[in-house]
């Protein structure tokens, strides 16, 4: 075939707690992904050498080289099958970037998947997941889905029972910020406070929540460590989170390393109706209903 197309979805996280950090410079986490339906289009055509176009919303904050890690999977993936292969990759974006929302590593899964489509590979999934490891932490669940707990750096997934389909409204703030730059942040906050740093433990609560989809217990289980190192950064955002609760949200943080900030809300109505009352008031630029779980990386 001469053009594969994936269709690959953002994240949120509905629990991420953050370990001591390592001697490695990492943490150890506790991570509950969560997909949900606002999705990034990869589509691999045939050519002779790699290379990546954006399209959309957000394209031209993403990059045209060697720092796209799409780039990174497609060259991954052929090294690991040890032959030289190339690709036009054409990413059709709709997920934030640098937003928390996992947008680059979603691209990066659907490069994985698309390609090994266009070039024949037949590699199986447990193949992909462990290419998707090295490239970063939230790659292997973009390629999974659904709900998940990832442990270790995030990468060692379990799939989570999920009784329901929750509704989301996440919105955007202009200009990302940095992952690194806000577990630095975290960091010294912490060594700040000299308050001693727990080990990561899940949230039976939240699980029983997820399983039963009940919505009003989730919302009030909803946790993120990084959170005050993103609010730090960029103070605005607890405006935007405090309006989100005003207008009835029944958990409101902020979705990863930020800027973007979830809701859940009630039922699809409501949640249609939330985004529509953080954009009249102005508390946010753009919001976007969405629902989760989803799949993960699909070919389309």
């Amino acid at each position: 075939m001469s053009s594969v197309t994936v269709r690959v979805p953002a994240k949120v996280n509905v629990q991420l707690s953050v370990g001591p950090l390592r001697e490695d410079g990492y943490h150890d986490l506790v991570n509950v992904f969560h997909a949900v339906s606002i999705f990034d289009r990869v589509e691999a055509k045939e050519s002779d050498a790699i290379t990546v176009a954006v399209e959309g919303e957000w394209a031209g904050q993403v990059p045209l080289d060697d720092g796209n890690l799409a780039v990174r999977a497609a060259r991954a993936l052929a090294k690991h099958a040890g032959r030289s292969y190339g690709a036009d990759l054409v990413i059709h974006k709709e997920i934030p970037v640098a937003g928390g929302m996992a947008g680059g590593s979603a691209d990066a899964a659907g490069a994985l998947v698309a390609c090994n489509e266009l070039w024949g590979l037949g590699l199986p999934f447990e193949d992909l997941v462990e290419i998707a490891g090295d490239l970063g932490s939230d790659v292997p669940f973009s390629l999974l889905g659904g709900t998940a707990v990832g442990t270790g750096r995030g990468e060692e997934l379990s799939e989570l029972p999920t009784g329901g389909t929750f509704h989301w409204v996440f919105a955007p703030a202009e200009g990302g910020l940095s992952t690194p730059s806000v577990y630095a942040e975290c960091d010294r906050l912490r060594e700040e406070s000299g308050a001693e740093v727990p080990w990561p433990e899940l949230n039976e609560r939240l699980i029983e929540a997820l399983s039963t989809g009940d919505a009003y217990a989730l919302g009030s289980c909803l946790s993120n460590d990084l959170q005050d190192a993103a609010l730090a950064l960029r103070p605005e955002l607890a405006t935007t989170l405090d309006a989100g609760r005003q207008h009835g949200a029944l958990g409101a943080i902020v979705s990863g390393s930020g800027p973007t900030c979830a809701f859940l809300a009630i039922d699809a109505t409501h949640a249609r109706d939330l985004a529509a009352s953080l954009t009249a008031t102005g508390a946010a630029t753009s919001a976007m209903a969405a629902h989760g779980p989803v799949p993960g990386a699909t070919l389309a």
